[in-house]
């Protein structure tokens, strides 16, 4: 009784289906063009079913398509469980979950076939159906069981790859060398890389949800009103669109369709230069007053001092922190630098100029080509200590709370100066 109560429900919805999409069609026609006739009787359940289990083997079920690269290209596509993908430290197919989104490559014209597998009773989908060989979907399809079950088997194949694999001229290859002689043929591999259309799908799902659902709206209103909000949103500065399949979508592939074609890319970008009208470091004993008043230099420094207020142990973990801070403080120090140096050389020769001889070397590196003695000063190559010496007590004078005695101040140096040995390798050849 069960199993005849779910065999009606499929035979209607499928029957709904098939009367939609006829619908579709008899709309752009005439009330007297003969066209009708021969659709009305094309879009009959069994003539649609049976035509739509011919045409199913027109489409493959994917996660990894090739027609994303070019859209006349020939080769495989390929379908891979999520699961059996080996975990990388990167993003990627392997991260997707259970419930991801399927693509389906073939024939344009045989999609619709896929959309009626995708139609849904009591929670699963037709092809889902199809592949357990459900016999209330077998039933459902046809009073014949010789006839349902070859329909089913038919439904069933579009997850199966279609001949040999291969790849093709118009797709994207890449000869990898596997052996030792890079003149035998025989020793590369040729790779194939097709576009990860499961996943690229949820990132495009994803970055809509963040700029377009609800929740995000309402934590911009919330902001732009100066209020509180429980839900955060998020922005993707830059982000372009790359349009596949140009005005037919559907020809690289049902989830491309889908989304009209569009593919998000994230920037990948160097950050852009952007020029603060840099001065000259005039009327100053020292550059590095400056630098303590550079915000990101003194938000490293601070969170160090906080790290170490914590009175963290003496091990392993505990220096490589502070490696990672006098690492990023150097690294915001030499761009600091950088800054000055593209000022018009010379600049240090004035008189208002203070700074010592050291940092004069440094910051105006260009002025020896009009200036010999500075060049042959320079070019002895003592300064970079004295900088070095510079920045350790600048940093040891932002450590001053911590109160540390000669022994843990040596132990400091100590561990400041494999840092401050490759500060001073980057003020030689900046």
């Amino acid at each position: 009784m069960h199993e005849a109560l779910s065999r009606d429900e499929i035979h209607q919805t499928i029957q709904a289906f098939i009367a939609e999409r006829l619908a579709g069609k008899l709309e752009k026609l005439a009330t007297d063009d003969p066209k009708r006739e021969s659709l009305t009787e094309q879009f009959t359940f069994e003539n649609w079913v049976g035509d739509a289990a011919r045409r199913v083997s027109q489409l493959q079920v994917v996660t990894h398509a090739l027609k994303a690269t070019h859209p006349d290209a020939k080769g495989s596509s390929r379908y891979v469980e999520p699961a059996t993908l080996p975990e990388i430290p990167l993003v990627g197919s392997h991260l997707l979950s259970s419930d991801f989104s399927g693509d389906v490559v073939g024939n344009a014209a045989a999609l619709d076939v896929y959309k009626f597998l995708k139609l849904q009773h009591q929670g699963k989908s037709l092809l889902e159906l199809a592949l357990e060989r459900d016999g209330s979907f077998s039933a459902a399809l046809s009073n014949n069981p010789e006839q349902a079950k070859e329909w089913v088997e038919a439904f069933a194949s579009i997850t199966q790859p279609k001949g040999n694999e291969a790849s093709h001229s118009l797709a994207k290859q890449l000869y990898w060398v596997v052996g030792d002689d890079p003149t035998d043929d025989a020793d590369f591999h040729l790779l194939a890389p097709l576009y990860a259309t499961s996943l690229a799908h949820q990132v495009f799902q994803r970055i809509n949800a963040d700029r377009f659902g609800e929740a995000a709206k309402e934590a911009r209103q919330a902001r732009r009103n100066s209020k509180p909000s429980d839900k955060g949103y998020r922005d993707y500065p830059n982000l372009a669109v790359q349009k596949l399949g140009g005005t037919k979508p559907q020809n690289i592939s049902q989830l491309n369709s889908e989304r009209g074609g569009n593919n998000y890319l994230l920037a990948s970008l160097p950050p852009k230069w952007k020029s603060q009208g840099i001065k000259p470091p005039l009327h100053t004993e020292t550059i590095f007053k400056r630098f303590g008043r550079r915000r990101e230099a003194r938000w490293l420094a601070s969170d160090l001092l906080r790290f170490l207020q914590t009175n963290p142990p003496d091990n392993r973990y505990t220096r490589d922190q502070v490696d990672g801070y006098v690492a990023a403080l150097i690294d915001e120090l030499v761009l600091f630098a950088s800054e000055f140096q593209v000022l018009e050389p010379g600049w240090s020769a004035d008189s208002a100029c203070r700074l010592p001889l050291e940092q004069q070397l440094w910051l105006d590196p260009w002025r020896g080509e009009e200036d010999a003695e500075f060049a042959q000063q320079r070019e002895q190559g003592e300064w970079p200590g004295a900088i070095r010496a510079a920045f350790a007590r600048w940093l040891n004078a932002w450590l001053k709370p911590l109160g540390v005695g000669d022994d843990e101040h040596r132990e400091w140096q100590a561990r400041l100066r494999r840092q401050l040995d490759i500060l001073q390798e980057e003020l030689l050849h900046g």
